[in-house]
């Protein structure tokens, strides 16, 4: 009885004890860019489990972005915040922001060879199931893991955020091999309703297990809770608490419904 009850304390002191972990990761893009990801796991959780990558806002791998990372940690998944723009630059100056997103996507190849560097490296970490893998981004994210999918890189899943919609890579019938699911605010000024339109006629032409959640009155950057100081910036940017409620609920089931888990 008494190494009976031994065992449960030791058991429940090492529950106690579990958490997050975290750390900064070095890495360098094949274009030599020096890149720093953000990793994340909950020690908590026994043997490996599916990773997912996380590509951040315009504003760069800030914060938000390595708390996403942590968010998704406390699921279940090896979680990696990867960097697209060197060095972990990011910026609360929309110039800035701009500049940095559109240098990382004037060249379509180097942008999937920066995504594929920190997707080799997730898959790296000896928590990740590399066999299980999915991605989701934020706004300029977004379009990266919507941008992703089209190019057919080997996810199970991808996930964009108030993403930026159009592209000028389409997908074509049998491309897509992710299963998609896209998270858009109805009242996003940054994204027009051709757009929409457009990614919905082009998933279901390409053959896509494809899903679109039209959030109602949810304005662009609705998953961030600093949206609305960016406002003073010039921004229509807002935080929506049911919208980013809703869309991660979402997220949970596809991402359960994909890696057939119960999360």
């Amino acid at each position: 009885m008494r190494i009976c009850l031994l065992g449960a304390l030791m058991a429940a002191s090492a529950l106690a004890h579990a958490e997050v972990q975290t750390r900064e990761i070095p890495y360098t893009a094949a274009d030599g860019t020096k890149m720093v990801g953000y990793y994340a796991y909950d020690d908590a959780v026994e043997g490996k489990r599916p990773g997912v990558v996380v590509v951040h806002e315009w504003w760069g791998l800030n914060d938000y972005a390595k708390r996403r990372a942590r968010d998704l940690a406390e699921l279940g998944y090896s979680a990696l915040a990867i960097d697209m723009y060197g060095e972990g630059k990011n910026t609360e100056h929309p110039k800035d922001a701009m500049s940095f997103m559109q240098a990382a996507l004037k060249d379509a190849d180097a942008a999937k060879a920066r995504f594929n560097a920190g997707m080799d490296l997730l898959r790296e970490q000896q928590q990740t199931d590399a066999d299980k893998l999915a991605a989701v981004g934020y706004c300029f994210g977004g379009k990266v893991v919507l941008d992703m999918a089209r190019q057919g890189v080997p996810l199970d899943g991808v996930v964009s955020f108030h993403g930026a919609l159009a592209t000028q890579t389409r997908a074509v019938p049998g491309s897509v091999k992710a299963r998609v699911l896209v998270e858009h605010g109805s009242a996003d000024s940054m994204v027009s309703s051709d757009d929409v339109a457009a990614l919905s006629a082009e998933m279901v032409k390409a053959g896509a297990d494809f899903q679109l959640v039209n959030l109602p009155g949810a304005k662009h950057g609705f998953t961030n809770p600093d949206a609305d100081r960016f406002q003073e910036k010039g921004v229509d940017v807002a935080y929506d608490k049911a919208a980013d409620e809703q869309s991660w609920s979402d997220m949970q089931r596809f991402l359960g419904e994909t890696f057939g888990q119960g999360n």
